[in-house]
């Protein structure tokens, strides 16, 4: 079995009419899956691929936003389809939609929009960031094959505010790849953060004192990115109700420019 790392980039060397240099208005590419030691797929994965075949089916831009449904359990032993539909490609920007489907089920869709990178006016507004953690932070997760640090404990019971601060960089790597990496890893620690405030509950409670499942998420990307250099994700879950959670989050670069942003809902239900 590969390593995670090059597992997951392995998953991003989509086949399909795209990647072949072909553009029709519908195109078809195929991603393989994370061999994992789980029977489900990761929503990371999909949503990297997600992110991985609208760029492959217009590469001239980058996408902008992505908005994702998770209709269905995706299954590790079948490669997943993705059908790609441009609805617009125009000199600035395009618009696509893509079904992920398995054994003819989706399993997913998306909404993607597209915009070719542009000069104009830039300001933000972002609290200045504390220093990266040093090396005795460093914490390790099953899904993220990359360095990681963060002061919080997520396997602590105690009850805490709904808020992570988890600093990344991953091995040296292209800057198309960049957004898909960063997709794949915002889809692991909302539930996380969300789950924060219980007492007597963490996420390693999974499967016992509650189930979740993502149900959407989206991402926007505001500016080009590196992810072999420090990037933090500032994590916040404002809300728990009728069985399901909330929580949103900002990518941004050690130096404090903001680069993505995302926002996340999922079923969160606890056993009575």
């Amino acid at each position: 079995m590969p390593d995670l790392w090059t597992d997951l980039l392995a998953c991003l060397e989509m086949a399909g009419p795209e990647a072949n240099g072909h553009r029709p208005e519908a195109a078809i590419l195929v991603g393989p899956n994370q061999q994992l030691n789980d029977h489900r797929l990761f929503g990371g994965q999909l949503l990297a691929q997600f992110i991985r075949a609208a760029c492959l089916t217009c590469p001239a831009k980058a996408v902008k936003s992505l908005h994702t449904l998770f209709t269905k359990e995706g299954r590790a032993d079948e490669p997943v389809r993705y059908e790609v539909q441009r609805h617009h490609e125009g000199r600035s920007f395009a618009t696509l939609s893509i079904v992920a489907r398995q054994q003819q089920k989706v399993i997913a869709t998306a909404s993607v929009s597209m915009h070719t990178v542009e000069d104009g006016l830039d300001r933000q507004t972002v609290p200045v960031l504390p220093a990266v953690p040093g090396a005795e932070h460093r914490v390790t997760f099953d899904l993220l094959p990359w360095e990681t640090r963060t002061t919080a404990d997520l396997d602590s019971t105690e009850s805490s505010r709904p808020e992570l601060d988890l600093w990344m960089r991953t091995p040296q790597l292209g800057a198309e790849l960049a957004p898909a990496i960063i997709a794949y890893a915002t889809d692991l620690h909302l539930i996380s953060t969300a789950l924060r405030p219980l007492d007597r509950v963490s996420q390693r409670d999974a499967g016992t004192a509650f189930t979740s499942a993502v149900t959407s998420h989206t991402l926007w990307f505001h500016r080009p990115f590196s992810t072999d250099g420090w990037l933090l994700l500032r994590q916040h879950s404002p809300l728990m109700a009728h069985g399901r959670c909330f929580g949103r989050g900002d990518v941004l670069a050690e130096d404090a420019t903001l680069v993505a942003s995302f926002a996340q809902e999922a079923l969160l239900r606890f056993q009575h």
